[in-house]
């Protein structure tokens, strides 16, 4: 019998994702093992339209690759891609 494991992360949203998000932050507790899980969690339930592939992400202030595991009170913001000129 395996157990999932709940943890507590705080997200950041930036860019399109908080407009999406209609916030800025948030505490959220998932069972996700991964960060790309994480957000696919997060894009089926707030309709991101953004595909992870498209995002970088970031778990307390360095950049991380997609799979690793989500641990209590990480500070996670997914980064959009940025417009500029």
């Amino acid at each position: 019998m395996s157990t999932q494991t709940i943890v507590t992360v705080k997200i950041r949203y930036f860019a399109i994702l908080r407009d999406e998000r209609g916030l800025a932050s948030e505490e959220y507790s998932t069972g996700a093992s991964s960060l790309r899980e994480l957000y696919n969690e997060l894009a089926a339930k707030y309709r991101f339209s953004l595909p992870a592939d498209r995002l970088r992400v970031s778990v307390n202030a360095d950049f991380v690759e997609w799979n690793a595991t989500p641990r209590e009170s990480d500070a996670i913001v997914f980064i959009p891609p940025v417009a500029g000129g």
